[in-house]
């Protein structure tokens, strides 16, 4: 993912130098490591849109964002993450009837690829004592995101073990509350009503979706749960560090190159993953059957679960950690799509309407948006001069719309 070639392609950060300037007064920008807004800079979303729109531009209008190609771009993008999920949980059934169970292995794949692909490159633009500087100075943060990534996929692995899958999905929802308070409260993000009922909308349909599988015995078919209790709060352990890690990572690819925070990513979770896949995984390892089709779906699922680490830093520019959430929200259709072919499932006639409850909720979400829709962000300042310029961001945006800098001697 070359997205920073060329000098107006390239992710850079502002340096605490730069100035900035403003139709009518010029304002030297703090320094860009600073993740929380200054008092003067605690102004909405429609106060960035205003500094980054021209005198010319049209009034704001409802359906302002529905006619940019940001959404349709975005609504797509995570209707494609959303089958990249469905992939990777299919290539793991599919590993578990070949009599192969290893979570913990199985994922230590797609971290090495990851390092392997986005360090690599990472290294190739920084040099090897600006990657080690950045170790120094930045690797705690990427060691915290990666913990909580590499302990959200191994949660809740456990919790389907113990607990029946209405339960565990119903949990899952939690991933969105933690998300949208945690935003509110320390990014000082501001939600807009349809945003809200957008949400709603869309766990209504997530609702007919896990009601139909009640109804026909899907979420219960199989051996009774062994561990209900234990499964529910592996569940919430995993939904919760789910929400932690997508706000980490939206925050931070806001920040720095999208290349060296998946590298970042890859390196220390293939560290993290590869130490708890030699605790916990040595008996399952020596257990599971290896056979041509099980390296096939080895191969299958690392690289569905590379694409997706690939693409969601995209949508957390673009859009937000909420709507990355409930865009994956309509993965259990797909899911079942799939499954129609590969395990004879059939579709509840609920369930088409279900998905396009789901869809639905994605337009009410950004109903009365802008044409940057979530682009900005609060936590960057009122002109995103504390964000990186690079694929996605609005300070590329409102850097080019804006007045040439002025020049302070």
């Amino acid at each position: 993912m070359d997205a920073h070639a060329g000098p107006n392609g390239d992710d850079k950060v502002s340096s605490a130098t730069d100035v900035v300037a403003l139709p009518t007064v010029v304002e030297v920008v703090s320094s860009p490591d600073s993740a929380l807004p200054h008092d003067d800079e605690r102004k909405s979303h429609g106060a960035v849109q205003s500094l980054a729109a021209g005198p010319e531009t049209p009034p704001h209008r409802w359906y302002a964002y529905f006619k940019t190609k940001d959404f349709w771009f975005i609504l797509l993008l995570g209707q494609v993450l959303a089958l990249a999920t469905t992939a990777t949980n299919t290539f793991t059934s599919l590993l578990v009837q070949e009599g192969t169970s290893i979570p913990a292995f199985q994922t230590f794949f797609n971290y090495v690829l990851l390092n392997a692909v986005y360090t690599s490159y990472t290294i190739y633009r920084m040099g090897v004592r600006k990657w080690m500087r950045l170790l120094v100075r930045d690797g705690w943060k990427y060691v915290i995101l990666s913990f909580l990534d590499v302990e959200g996929n191994y949660f809740i692995v456990f919790a389907y073990r113990s607990t029946t899958i209405l339960s565990a999905q119903l949990i899952g929802f939690w991933a969105i509350v933690v998300v949208v308070v945690l935003s509110f409260l320390l990014l000082r993000v501001r939600y807009h009503w349809s945003q809200i009922g957008g949400i709603f909308v869309c766990i209504g349909g997530m609702g007919l979706l896990l009601a139909s599988d009640h109804i026909t015995g899907a979420s219960s078919a199989g051996d009774p749960a062994p561990h209900p209790l234990k499964g529910d709060l592996f569940a919430l352990l995993a939904a919760t560090c789910y929400g932690l890690s997508n706000l980490a990572e939206e925050v931070l690819v806001s920040q720095r190159p999208l290349y060296e925070v998946v590298g970042q990513l890859g390196f220390w979770g293939m560290l993290i993953n590869g130490a708890q896949a030699a605790i916990f995984d040595r008996a399952s390892f020596r257990t599971a059957r290896w056979t041509p089709a099980v390296a096939g779906y080895l191969t299958g699922y690392t690289l569905c679960l590379f694409l997706f680490y690939s693409l969601a830093p995209i949508l957390f520019r673009l859009a937000s950690a909420a709507f990355f959430n409930i865009s994956l929200l309509t993965g259990s259709f797909w899911g079942v799509v799939v499954g129609v072919k590969l395990f004879h499932l059939r579709i509840h006639w609920m369930y088409p309407l279900a998905f396009t409850l789901i869809m639905a909720g994605h337009f009410v979400y950004y109903l009365g948006k802008n044409v940057l829709g979530e682009a900005t962000k609060p936590w960057l300042g009122p002109r995103q001069e504390r964000g990186v310029r690079g694929l996605g961001t609005a300070r590329r945006r409102v850097e080019r719309r804006s007045p040439p800098p002025m020049e302070v001697v």
